[in-house]
């Protein structure tokens, strides 16, 4: 879940919560002004009853029925219930509705003066009526149609309020949301266009003052300190490479004008040799090095067409020049474009690499190449036999100087494959180790066609 999404999820499920919340407190104060505004109804219809029986002497029970039963605020299923201070039932209105009452209902209500309380569907309201010649006792019962069809109205109002304001708000928080982080996309979006090989491009920085475009200042600040501590890097390492190269160059042409001179010494030759081969090395490592460091500034290499096939066959030959013993099984499977783009004479020093590696650690001296076509694609696989490469080694297999566990005794620089890397990655081509099925060492080269 990416940061628009973390961030639209939780401020849409605060707000859930706060509606949520906020439909269940107005769905309960309204469902106790409901119970309250019924019991003082309840309330009002015992106290007129008990002072229609006190004050009006002309009234009797059966006209009292009668005024109920007419009464313009009617409840319904209304039952009402007088006593007097004896607990002895005075009046009953005319209502089948039964009341459930005890003389400890009404000692309780003498004690508390008032009670509400539910009965089934009912709900009942006790009302002591002090005089100051009697003592009366009132049960009313009734059930609350119209209160409870608005509660019940209210209720789905607010469901349906619920269901619709939360949709809305997912649906227009994301929306805020994506529109709030559109420059932190843009921002994102120019970051991976900036690559090693160009760390001149600038973050575009609108001026709005906003944290986006601080880090966007600073952003730019830090890629301007890379690149001049990138820079001075390839500077000190072009230079240095340069600098070995001359008194390299007149060694090994000393050295060798020495051991024509000097075929007849045997022991001095030897000797000689030997110093001319440690040479040899130093100069492999120096021109490994001012070619690692071209690659590295990035700068652009013109391409060309180039068929892959001389490619393979120039670098094989190259290779068996210093390793007169080395042998390649070369197969092609159903294609149709030999042709890549590319710079032939990089990727005939990739390939040189690549097969002096499949020489020295191959038990056969055999390397084994495969060109085959896959929906526009153009695989190479270079394979050889001998001691696999471990998986901690694979992870780092391409970083400069590496040397595996397979290499022990083996020479090499360390720096032929991370070589081969980037001028793969030049080229616009992959490359990635594997093991195939013969348990064999392969590299995989994929050109896109």
């Amino acid at each position: 879940m990416n940061l628009k999404s973390k961030i639209a999820f939780r401020i849409s499920l605060l707000f859930t919560l706060i509606f949520a919340f906020s439909a269940a407190l107005i769905y309960s104060l309204y469902a106790d002004f409901r119970k309250d505004e019924f019991e003082n109804r309840l309330n009002e219809k015992a106290i007129s009853t008990i002072k229609l029986l006190v004050d009006v002497k002309e009234i009797d029970t059966q006209l009292l029925k009668l005024i109920d039963k007419n009464s313009i605020h009617k409840l319904y299923n209304e039952k009402t219930l007088i006593f007097d201070a004896n607990y002895n039932l005075i009046y009953s209105s005319l209502d089948d509705t039964p009341i459930n009452w005890s003389k400890e209902d009404l000692k309780q209500l003498k004690k508390e003066k008032t009670f509400f309380r539910m009965e089934n569907d009912n709900e009942v309201h006790g009302f002591f009526y002090d005089t100051k010649d009697h003592d009366f006792y009132a049960l009313v019962s009734a059930h609350d149609t119209y209160g409870r069809r608005k509660l019940t109205y209210l209720l789905y109002i607010l469901i349906i309020s619920y269901i619709v304001f939360t949709g809305l708000s997912w649906i227009l928080t994301y929306s805020f949301v994506k529109k709030m982080l559109a420059p932190l996309d843009a921002f994102h979006q120019q970051i991976k266009n900036i690559s090693e090989s160009d760390l001149t491009t600038k973050i575009a920085v609108k001026r709005t003052k906003d944290e986006i475009d601080l880090l966007a200042v600073e952003f730019n600040h830090m890629l301007e300190r890379i690149n001049e501590a990138y820079r001075k890097q390839q500077e000190f390492t072009a230079n240095a490479s340069h600098e070995l190269r001359t008194p390299i160059a007149r060694i090994i042409a000393k050295l060798e004008n020495r051991i024509i001179e000097a075929r007849k010494k045997q022991i001095e030759v030897d000797f000689d040799q030997q110093l001319l081969s440690e040479v040899n090395y130093l100069s492999e490592l120096t021109n490994s090095l001012i070619l690692l460091s071209k690659l590295d500034t990035g700068k652009s290499i013109p391409q060309e067409i180039c068929r892959i096939d001389e490619v393979l066959f120039d670098a094989a030959e190259a290779v068996n020049k210093n390793y007169h013993d080395f042998k390649m099984d070369f197969s092609m499977n159903a294609i149709e474009h030999i042709e890549v783009p590319g710079f032939k004479s990089l990727l005939t020093i990739a390939f040189v690499n690549l097969f002096k590696n499949a020489y020295l650690y191959s038990t056969t001296k055999i390397a084994h190449v495969q060109i085959e076509e896959k929906a526009h694609q153009l695989i190479i696989t270079v394979s050889n036999d001998g001691t696999l490469i471990t998986p901690a080694d694979q992870k780092k297999l391409f970083d400069p100087f590496m040397r595996g566990e397979n290499a022990k005794n083996k020479s090499g620089l360390g720096l032929g494959l991370r070589i081969v890397k980037r001028i793969f990655n030049q080229q616009n081509a992959t490359i990635a180790y594997a093991v195939n099925k013969q348990q064999e060492n392969t590299f995989v080269i994929t050109f896109l066609i």
